[in-house]
């Protein structure tokens, strides 16, 4: 029986993070440290000048051990997997996220970042993505099976697992591309806009994306463009 720690970006009470608990107890006994709130693009980033709080949490999926968190989502995986849990996990999941973690946006994924911390704990770690259509499919359909088939995958130190789900209908969904490259490009070409001018000088900016849909072949990327789930190992230091 498998120790399970899941965590997420997208706050505890996602819908993503409770169906991935949902499918991750057929797997071992789940624990669930999430971020109480909204934590997207923290990358990596742990606390360190702050105390971090941890609370019981009200979880709708019966048997999960679930607790939330004030710090980042690497800071959950590393308090709950040092403090929270009973003993270390055999496996950290992250996710699901909304919206996909592939490609250059990778480098600002809290969702990948959570299972890098994973990795440098020496823990198994799998980062989980979906497009942020609301249409579920692909991933309900496959979810299961992958987590099942990655959850003792040989990596090296420092490496995840990571996979994205397109957001097509079940029928349109063209297979699996397994070793997916990861893309040297983004799914937003971002830009600054003027929000408005503070007093002394100041200007205030909102970031702005315009969507981009050109990426290289056999990436990430374009397997999610052309309606295939990615999973690829992804490197980050070491």
């Amino acid at each position: 029986m498998r120790n399970i720690l899941i965590t997420n970006d997208d706050g505890i009470d996602a819908d993503g993070i409770i169906r991935l608990a949902r499918a991750a107890l057929s797997l071992g006994e789940v624990w669930v440290v999430a971020p109480l709130h909204q934590r997207s693009a923290a990358s990596h980033s742990i606390t360190l000048r702050e105390p971090i709080d941890v609370y019981p949490h009200d979880f709708p999926v019966k048997g999960v051990h679930a607790f939330s968190c004030t710090g980042t989502p690497a800071d959950c995986v590393r308090v709950g997997s040092l403090n929270v849990m009973p003993e270390k996990p055999d496996l950290v999941l992250s996710g699901i996220n909304f919206g996909y973690n592939a490609a250059t946006d990778i480098q600002y994924s809290a969702t990948v970042g959570a299972a890098f911390e994973a990795a440098f704990q020496g823990y198994q770690a799998i980062a989980v993505s979906e497009h942020i259509n609301g249409i579920h499919e692909v991933t309900d359909a496959y979810l299961t099976d992958l987590l099942t088939e990655y959850a003792d995958h040989p990596l090296g130190y420092g490496q995840v697992i990571n996979i994205n789900f397109p957001g097509c209908a079940l029928a349109e969904c063209k297979g699996i591309i397994r070793n997916a490259r990861t893309s040297r490009s983004s799914f937003y070409h971002d830009h600054y806009n003027v929000i408005s001018e503070l007093e002394n000088g100041g200007i205030r900016y909102m970031v702005e994306g315009d969507l981009n849909l050109e990426s290289e072949p056999d990436t990430d990327f374009h397997s999610l463009i052309d309606n295939y789930i990615s999973v690829g190992i992804v490197n980050n230091v070491g």
